[in-house]
C-alpha cells in the first residue's frame, strides 16, 4: 500500500505523470502477490485453508498470518518466511519506473528521502510504512495536520483502508485535504454508530464507483445499480462497522449501529470530514461526523 501513497507524492510533486504511475502501479500489480496465494503456492496451506482465512476477516481486524497461527495454518517460522517475501513489495514501484525510463534510480532515491524529511518520518516509521503498516501510514501522513482529527477519526480511517485493501481493491489511496467540500447527487450509502462514540458513516458514490464496489463484493459483473448492487455496497459498509465495533469493544467502548440507508441524488449537509478515496477503477468519497446529529440527508431514502 506505501507504493500508493509514495507514488502519489511523486505525481503531486511533479516527478512524474498521471500516465506514468498508472502503467507504473499496473507493473506493480503484476508482480505482486498477496499472502495466501505465496502460502498455496508454497505448500504451507491449501486453498479451503486459506479461504477460511478469509473469510475469518471478515469478522475481525487481524492479519491473514495472524489468524492462520491461531488456526494452525502456520507456524512462526512459515510465517516468517512469507513476510520476507512480501517485505521486497515496495521496491516494486522503483523498479517500474526505473525500467519504463520514467525515473533514474538516483532521481527515485532522492524522492524517497524527501519523502521522509517532508513528512517529518523516523527510520521506525519509515520501515513501518514501506512494510504496509497502515496505521502508521494514517497516523504520520493522513492525520498528521490535526491532531483532533487523530484522536477522532484515525482508528476508523486505518480500518477502512485495510477493508478496502482486503476485500476490494489493493489499489486504494485515501486522500485528505482540509476543507475538502462534499460531492452532492450521487449514491449515499449510510450507516450510523450510536453510543460512547457516535459516529456518522457514509459512502458517497457516482454509479460507476457503486458498480466497482459491488462487482469486486457481491463476486459478480454488475452493470446497473439494481436491488443486487445496492445491497451488496451496503453489506460492505455494514461488515466494515461491524469489525470496528468489535475493535472499539475490545478497546473498552461499546456501540452498536443503525440499519444502512441508501439515498439517491441527495443534498448532504453537515458538520463532515470528507476523505477521498481513490482506487484503481475511480473515486468516491468517505463521509464521517463524530456529531451525527449535524448531518442531513435530504431526498428519500430506501431501508435496507
Amino acid at each position: 500500500m506505501f507504493s500508493q501513497y509514495f507514488g502519489h507524492y511523486l505525481l503531486n510533486h511533479g516527478l512524474i505523470s498521471h500516465a506514468d504511475l498508472s502503467q507504473a502501479l499496473a507493473f506493480q500489480k503484476s508482480v505482486h502477490v498477496k499472502f495466501g496465494v505465496i502460502a498455496v503456492d508454497k505448500g504451507f496451506m491449501t486453498s479451503t485453508q486459506v479461504n477460511e482465512v478469509h473469510e475469518k476477516q471478515k469478522q475481525m481486524d487481524k492479519r491473514f498470518g495472524e489468524i492462520a497461527l491461531e488456526l494452525g495454518y502456520l507456524t512462526e517460522e512459515q510465517i516468517e518466511a512469507l513476510i520476507s517475501h512480501q517485505k521486497q513489495s515496495h521496491l516494486y514501484l522503483a523498479q517500474a519506473l526505473v525500467d519504463l525510463h520514467i525515473m533514474t534510480m538516483d532521481q527515485f532515491s532522492k524522492a524517497l528521502n524527501d519523502y521522509k524529511q517532508e513528512y517529518s518520518l523516523s527510520d521506525e516509521q519509515f520501515e513501518a510504512l514501506r512494510n504496509g503498516n497502515i496505521d502508521t501510514l494514517v497516523e504520520s501522513i493522513l492525520m498528521k495536520k490535526d491532531d483532533n482529527l487523530q484522536e477522532t477519526y484515525s482508528k476508523y480511517l486505518s480500518l477502512f483502508a485495510k477493508n478496502m485493501n482486503r476485500f476490494i481493491d489493493d489499489q486504494v489511496y485515501l486522500e485528505l485535504e482540509e476543507n475538502t467540500p462534499v460531492d452532492q447527487g450521487n449514491w449515499v450509502v449510510s450507516q450510523e454508530i450510536i453510543g460512547e462514540a457516535p459516529l456518522f458513516t457514509a459512502l458517497n458514490l457516482q454509479e460507476d464507483a457503486l458498480l466497482h464496489i459491488a462487482s469486486v463484493y457481491a463476486e459478480e459483473e454488475l452493470s446497473e445499480v439494481d436491488e443486487l448492487a445496492k445491497d451488496a455496497v451496503s453489506e460492505f459498509l455494514n461488515l466494515h462497522n461491524g469489525i470496528y465495533l468489535v475493535n472499539m469493544s475490545n478497546c473498552g467502548t461499546e456501540l452498536t449501529m443503525k440499519p444502512q440507508k441508501i439515498t439517491k441524488a441527495s443534498k448532504i449537509s453537515g458538520e463532515l470530514l470528507a476523505v477521498t478515496v481513490k482506487t484503481s477503477k475511480g473515486s468516491f468519497q468517505l463521509l464521517l461526523s463524530s456529531t451525527p446529529s449535524t448531518v442531513s440527508l435530504q431526498e428519500n431514502y430506501t431501508l435496507i
